[in-house]
C-alpha cells in the first residue's frame, strides 16, 4: 500500500513537471484533478490600488496553502504584468508561461506553502475582468469585477478552478469619495484627503469565480430589515421609488429559502448593487449580487411582467446563495446545478410568496418555449456538459442549463413528489455545506429522500440530449368508447426513449377530465373512460409537469384552432397556442393560419403575458415565415388593431403591451405615422409616460423602415435626449440606418474598437441584423462567422450566442441557410463552436422549410 501511495505521488510529480514543459493553455479538467487532490486550505490577502481613469490596477497579494507532498504546481494569471514573485521566502523570477506562474518544487514543502506576488492588472471598458463605467451623465466612474467562469485569473493570480475555495481578505485603496462594496461587510478609512482604504472581513470559503468588487461614486439605499441596495450616484433619487420592491422581493426570499432549504442565509451579510452596463441579468456573488442596472430600473414603461420578472431576477440571484455559492459544483460541467435549480427555485419561492399570480403558467410562457427550441436542434447538448477545458466553459450557458434545467426539475419534482424533492435538496446541501458536488451526490440525496430508483431517469434527462415528441392517436365510438395511444420519438431521431409523467386531459364541452400517466417506453395504450360521446379534443401535457413537443392530433387541432377562444382555463389555452406554435415550427401548420388564428382571439384576450406572446408570434411569423405579399395584406390590420387595443384596453399593461406591439409590426405608411405620432405626442397611450428607451425603439425602427423623415426625427432625439444612456440608444438605432457603408463601420466597430462598452455592441447587433435588411446584411454573415474564435476569446459567457443568433436569425434565403453548412464544414470549428452555430442555423433551416411549403 504504501509503494502504491509513493508511486502516486512520483506519478502527479511528474503530470505537472510535464505541464511546466509547456503550460497549458487554460485550465485543463486533469490540472485542475490533480490540484485538487494536492492543495487545500487557501487563503488569498489581497490589496488593489485603484485610481480614477487608471488604465491598471496595483495589486499585492499574500496566498497561502496547504500541500500534500513537494511538487510543482501551477498558479493560473493571464492577461496583467507580473512584477514580483516571492514562494516560502525565495525570490522567484517573474515570468507568466502560457497564463500561468511556474511554482517550483524545491521552492514548496509539504504543509503550508506562501506565496507572496506584485503585479498590475488591467482595467478597460470591455473584454477584461475590471471592467470601467463611466458616467456621461455627471462624470463619476465605477468599477467592477466579473470573473465567471475563469476571469479571476485574469484579475489576480489564483487556483481558478470552482473545487478550490478558499477564503478571502480584501483592501481596496481608491479615492477618498467613492464607496467600495465587497462580499463580506467593510471597514472604511481615509488614508488622507484623497485617497481611503476599505478593509473586508475574511469571507466563508468560496470559488475565485465568486469573489467579486466594485467601487465608485455609489449611494447605498437602506431600509431597516431589509438588504441593502446600491445605485451609482446619478440615478439615485430615481432607484429610490423601485428600491423598496426589490429589497421587500429578496427579504421575503431570504425567509422562504431559509426554511424551504432548511438552512439560514449562507453568508454574514447580503448586498445588491445596480451595475450600469452590466453584461448578464446579474451574478451571484456571496454576499454581493450584481443586477443589471437596466433589469431594475426599467428604461421602457413597465408592465405587471416586467415587475414579475424583476422578481424572477432578484430571487435567481438569491437562490444562487445556497445552490451555487454554499454548495458548487465540481466543474463547469455541471453547471445547471447551479442556474437550472435557481431559475426554478425562483419560480418556486415566488409562486409561493404571491400565489395570485399564476406563476407556473408564468413558467411555461418564459422556460418552455426556449428550451425545445434549443432542444431540438442538432447542436443541443445534455444537460450535463462534457467540458475538458475551462477555457471552453463559456460556451456552456444558454438555454439548456437556464431553460432545460428548471423544465426537468419541474417534471422531477412531479416524479417523486414535492415533499421529497424538498428533503433530498435539504440532504444535499446539508451534506456539502461550503464545499463542492456533482450531479450523483443530488441524485443520491433525492433517491433517500424519494425511496425511488432514479439512475434511468437521471441517465435520460440529464445525460442524453434532445427530447421525445409525444403523440396521441386515439378512436372513439360514441356509444362503445375507445381507446388512446401515447407515443414518444427522439425528436433528434437518436433512438433516445425518456421516462415521462404527467397528466393527460381530455375535453367534453366545458367538462375537462385528467388521467395521470407514467410513459416509459415507447408506447402506452388506454381505454377512454367510460361515458357518453367522445371527447372534443385531447391534450397531452395537461398542467405543464412532463417536458417535451406535444403536438395535437388532426382532430384535435382542427377542433382547437376553431374554438381556442372559448378555453376560459387560461392556463389551458396558453399550453394550446403554445402548441399550436410548435406546429408552425414543424411545419406541420400554416403560419397564416396561425395568424388568423391569434388575430382573431387578440382583441378578446385580457391576459398580458399570453398577448404578449400572442402578439410576438405574430409578428415573428410575419418577418420570418410568410412571403412578402402576404406579409404586406396582413401588417394593416395588426397595425389597426394594435393601436386600437394600445388606446382602448382597460388595463394599463395590455395598453403597454400593444404600444409594443404596434412599434413592431408597423411598416406601412400608416403604421409609421402612428409611431411618429406617438413621438410628437398627437398619438398617446392613456395613463402611460413613454419612457427614454420607449422612444429610442421607435426611432430605431423608423431608421431601420428608410422612413423619409428618420433622420430628422433622430436628430430631434438627440437633442432631446443628451443623457449617459441616451449616447447609447442613439450608437443602437444608427446600427439600424440601411445603408452598406454604415454596415461596415459598425461591423468593423463591433470587432476592433476596444473600447466600445460590451453592453453597447449587444444592444446594437438586432438593429444591425433589422429584420427587413438580410440582403443588406448578408455580406456579414461569412465575416461574422470568421470571427468566433474572436468572440469566444474576448467576450463575456453569453455574447457569443447573441452574436451568431443576431447575424444567422437576420437571414432568411437557402443561400444564407447554405453558406453556414458550408462554413462548418470548410473550417472544421472546435466542438463547442460547431454547437453553438448548429444551435443558431436551426430557426434558419425551419424558416427556409416553413417558407417552402408555405409559399404565401
Amino acid at each position: 500500500m504504501r509503494l502504491r501511495i509513493v508511486l502516486f505521488f512520483s506519478i502527479a510529480i511528474l503530470i505537472a513537471a510535464s505541464a511546466f514543459a509547456a503550460a497549458p493553455d487554460g485550465i485543463p479538467r486533469d490540472l485542475a484533478r490533480q490540484r485538487a487532490a494536492s492543495v487545500s486550505d487557501i487563503r488569498y490577502r489581497i490589496s488593489f490600488t485603484i485610481a480614477a481613469k487608471t488604465p491598471t490596477a496595483i495589486a499585492h497579494e499574500e496566498l497561502t496553502f496547504t500541500l500534500k507532498s513537494p511538487q510543482p504546481l501551477l498558479l493560473d494569471y493571464r492577461d496583467g504584468a507580473l512584477k514580483n514573485v516571492l514562494v516560502n521566502g525565495a525570490k522567484m523570477p517573474a515570468e507568466l508561461d502560457n497564463g500561468h506562474i511556474n511554482l517550483p518544487a524545491d521552492k514548496l514543502h509539504a504543509g503550508e506553502n506562501k506565496v507572496v506576488l506584485d503585479f498590475a492588472s488591467n482595467v478597460a471598458p470591455a473584454n477584461k475582468p475590471l471592467i470601467r463605467y463611466e458616467d456621461k451623465d455627471d462624470g463619476t466612474e465605477y468599477i467592477y469585477t466579473l470573473f465567471v467562469p475563469m476571469d479571476a485569473s485574469m484579475a489576480f493570480p489564483c487556483f481558478d478552478q470552482p473545487d478550490l475555495k478558499a477564503r478571502f481578505t480584501l483592501s481596496v485603496s481608491a479615492p477618498a469619495e467613492w464607496t467600495v462594496i465587497s462580499n463580506t461587510n467593510g471597514h472604511y478609512v481615509a488614508d488622507d484627503d484623497q485617497v481611503a482604504t476599505t478593509t473586508f472581513d475574511e469571507t466563508r470559503p468560496i470559488s475565485t469565480y465568486l469573489f467579486a468588487f466594485a467601487a465608485g461614486h455609489f449611494k447605498k439605499i437602506e431600509r431597516k430589515g431589509l438588504p441593502n441596495l446600491y445605485v451609482r450616484q446619478s440615478k439615485y433619487e430615481r432607484a429610490l421609488g423601485e428600491a423598496q420592491e426589490v429589497q421587500e422581493t429578496a427579504q421575503h426570499g431570504i425567509e422562504h429559502l431559509s426554511e424551504f432549504f432548511a438552512q439560514p442565509f449562507p453568508f454574514p451579510k447580503y448586498d445588491m448593487v445596480l451595475i450600469p452596463g452590466f453584461a448578464y441579468g446579474g451574478m451571484e456573488h456571496a454576499g454581493a449580487t450584481f443586477l443589471r442596472e437596466e433589469s431594475v430600473l426599467f428604461r421602457t414603461a413597465p408592465t405587471h411582467t416586467d415587475h414579475i420578472g424583476r422578481k424572477l431576477l432578484v430571487l435567481h440571484e438569491l437562490t444562487h446563495q445556497w445552490f451555487g455559492d454554499l454548495t458548487t459544483m465540481r466543474w463547469f460541467d455541471d453547471l445547471w446545478l447551479k442556474e437550472g435549480f435557481a431559475q426554478y427555485m425562483a419560480y418556486q419561492t415566488l409562486a409561493t410568496l404571491e400565489p395570485n399570480e399564476n406563476i407556473w403558467k408564468r413558467f411555461y410562457e418564459s422556460i418552455k418555449p426556449a428550451a425545445y427550441a434549443i432542444d431540438s436542434t442538432k447542436g443541443t447538448t445534455p444537460i450535463y456538459q462534457d467540458i475538458p477545458n475551462l477555457k471552453d466553459a463559456k460556451s456552456a450557458y444558454g438555454a439548456i442549463v437556464y431553460s432545460k434545467a428548471p423544465g426537468v426539475l419541474k417534471q422531477l419534482s412531479f416524479v417523486v413528489g414535492e415533499e421529497h424533492f424538498r428533503d433530498g435538496l435539504r440532504i444535499y446541501l446539508k451534506e456539502h455545506l461550503y464545499s463542492n458536488a456533482e450531479w450523483s451526490d443530488l441524485v443520491n440525496a433525492l433517491e433517500r429522500s424519494s425511496g425511488q430508483k432514479l439512475d434511468r431517469w437521471s441517465d435520460m434527462w440529464i445525460k442524453h440530449r434532445g427530447m421525445p415528441q409525444v403523440d396521441v392517436k386515439w378512436e372513439c365510438d360514441p356509444s362503445r368508447g375507445g381507446k388512446l395511444v401515447l407515443t414518444q420519438t427522439d425528436v433528434l431521431g437518436e433512438g433516445g426513449i425518456w421516462p415521462i409523467g404527467g397528466f393527460l386531459s381530455l375535453f367534453f364541452g366545458s367538462e375537462r377530465i385528467e388521467l395521470r400517466y407514467r410513459l416509459d417506453g415507447r408506447q402506452l395504450e388506454q381505454d377512454l373512460p367510460p361515458r357518453r360521446g367522445c371527447p372534443d379534443y385531447i391534450f397531452a401535457n395537461e398542467r405543464d409537469y412532463a417536458y417535451g413537443r406535444f403536438l395535437l392530433d388532426p382532430h384535435s387541432r382542427d377542433y382547437v384552432l376553431a374554438h381556442i377562444g372559448e378555453t376560459h382555463d387560461l392556463f389551458e389555452r396558453t399550453l394550446l397556442f403554445g402548441s399550436l406554435w410548435e406546429g408552425v415550427r414543424v411545419a406541420d401548420l400554416a403560419p397564416r393560419r396561425y395568424i388568423e388564428v391569434a388575430e382573431k382571439a387578440l382583441p378578446n384576450e385580457t391576459d398580458e403575458s399570453l398577448t404578449q406572446s400572442l402578439v410576438g408570434r405574430t409578428t415573428g411569423a410575419l418577418h420570418r415565415y410568410v412571403g412578402d405579399a402576404t406579409r404586406k395584406q396582413l401588417v394593416p390590420a395588426l397595425e389597426d388593431l394594435a393601436a386600437d387595443k394600445m388606446q382602448n384596453s382597460k388595463d394599463e399593461g395590455l395598453r403597454i403591451i400593444w404600444f409594443r406591439g404596434l412599434r413592431g409590426a408597423a411598416e406601412s405608411d400608416a403604421g409609421r405615422a402612428k409611431l411618429k405620432d406617438l413621438l410628437a405626442g398627437k398619438l398617446t397611450v392613456p395613463g402611460v409616460q413613454l419612457r427614454q428607451l420607449d422612444r429610442w425603439n421607435i426611432v430605431t425602427s423608423l431608421i431601420a423602415l428608410g422612413d423619409p423623415d428618420a433622420d430628422a426625427i433622430f436628430k430631434a432625439e438627440q437633442q432631446r435626449d443628451k443623457s449617459g444612456d441616451g449616447l447609447k440608444y442613439a450608437y443602437v438605432a444608427e446600427a439600424a440606418r440601411p445603408d452598406a457603408a454604415n454596415k461596415k463601420k459598425y461591423f468593423d466597430d463591433f470587432l476592433h474598437n476596444a473600447q466600445r462598452p460590451e453592453d453597447w455592441v449587444d444592444q446594437s447587433l438586432g438593429a444591425f441584423n433589422y429584420w427587413n435588411q438580410s440582403e443588406l446584411t448578408a455580406p456579414y454573415l461569412g465575416p461574422a462567422l470568421d470571427a468566433l474564435p474572436q468572440i469566444k476569446r474576448e467576450r463575456k459567457i453569453f455574447f457569443l450566442v447573441a452574436w451568431l443568433n443576431a447575424f444567422i436569425d437576420g437571414q432568411r434565403s437557402a443561400e444564407s441557410d447554405r453558406q453556414v453548412y458550408d462554413f462548418l464544414d470548410k473550417t472544421k470549428p472546435e466542438e463547442d463552436l460547431r454547437l453553438k452555430i448548429l444551435q443558431s442555423v436551426d430557426d434558419l433551416d425551419r424558416t427556409v422549410k416553413i417558407r417552402q411549403k408555405f409559399p404565401e
